[in-house]
């Protein structure tokens, strides 16, 4: 593929952005203002481009302009390293996080997952390491820096998701100082691990219909008040209603707990609030969090969100918002064209 086929198929790719609303809001605030060269939708395309055709530097990223045809497509002839840099580390990031957004409610209004994966979120980070010398402002550990991307994952269709809502911290950041952020929808049921529990809130899901499931943590204090019988063909070990904690520290309400196995037949402790649903289909929820773990495993793989263009706070949230964007634009393409090649192959 030459480079002006290359770059007119950029230019198709981009459409789902919304030019008129991200304009209004760089206006608003005054994003622009003075700006003669590199406008903001001009740094972005340069910078989705990097995403979606791997560059490995700001230098790579304006030789990109050399091409006549990406001239035409940002409206300028040529730009430096240097003041690709500065632009870099001066955009809003929550510019770009209001186009994320944007996109994701446009993948969701097109998606079409079963009932069973409708009304079920994943919850989980991911930590990248950053080198401490030049990211200071990350401090980690003594001799690491780094950041945690908290997301909540939903489901487009039965085989794909989307990440629906993400939050960017230093990687000391606990993950559940965070969850009011991610868990918000009564009628809603949650998924995440045992580094996000907390009796406390779990408490005040149960009396707001926020409905979890969650495994337990080894040291767990359980009474058991009933024990269910189970169908013979059950993959479910036991399925029971329990009280969890001590008296100085437990979960006011009563929950359910299932012993179950996971993929590599360890034995797994699985509370949740709802008492609707067959023991199986609990267990299967819970093994659907592994979903996550492969999204996490694919943006690091073919996204730029493990080396980056900037050292500074502002430059590394850009970039991240960034790279997420450039993820929902092939999910969007992959929807429209209908496809069944993968994003990787798109």
């Amino acid at each position: 593929m030459d480079k002006n086929t290359l770059f007119s198929s950029f230019g198709k790719w981009l459409p789902p952005i919304c030019v008129k609303k991200f304009a209004k809001r760089v206006y608003e605030t005054d994003q622009d203002k003075y700006v003669k060269k590199l406008t903001t939708l001009s740094y972005l395309k340069l910078f989705l481009h990097a995403q979606l055709h791997p560059r490995d530097g700001l230098r790579e990223i304006a030789d990109d302009l050399l091409s006549k045809g990406f001239q035409k497509e940002l409206g300028i002839t040529s730009i430096s390293a240097s003041q690709l840099s500065r632009k870099h580390n001066q955009v809003d990031p929550s510019l770009l996080e209001k186009m994320f957004s944007d996109l994701v409610l446009r993948i969701r209004e097109h998606a079409a997952p079963s009932s069973s994966r409708r009304d079920f979120r994943i919850i989980d980070s991911t930590t990248i390491r950053l080198c401490l010398q030049k990211y200071k402002w990350a401090e980690f550990r003594k001799t690491v820096a780094g950041i945690k991307l908290h997301l909540r994952l939903a489901y487009i269709y039965d085989a794909a998701t989307i990440p629906e809502k993400v939050l960017m911290t230093t990687a000391k950041k606990n993950d559940r100082s965070h969850m009011e952020h991610l868990v918000d929808e009564i009628g809603m049921t949650y998924v995440f691990d045992r580094g996000y529990i907390d009796y406390e809130r779990f408490d005040d899901y149960c009396e707001r219909g926020i409905f979890f499931v969650t495994r337990t943590k080894k040291n767990t204090v359980i009474r058991v008040a009933h024990t269910f019988s189970l169908p013979e063909e059950s993959q479910v070990l036991s399925d029971e209603m329990v009280y969890i904690g001590t008296p100085q520290k437990r979960i006011e309400n009563i929950l359910r707990l299932i012993h179950a196995q996971d993929s590599e037949r360890n034995r797994v402790a699985i509370l949740k609030i709802r008492f609707d649903l067959e023991a199986d289909e609990i267990s299967q929820i819970y093994l659907e969090r592994w979903a996550i773990e492969t999204f996490f495993k694919w943006m690091k793989q073919h996204v730029r969100i493990k080396t980056f263009y900037g050292t500074s706070e502002q430059a590394v949230m850009n970039q991240v918002w960034i790279a997420l964007i450039a993820f929902c634009l092939l999910v969007l393409v992959k929807m429209e064209t209908e496809t069944k090649h993968g994003l990787l192959t798109l």
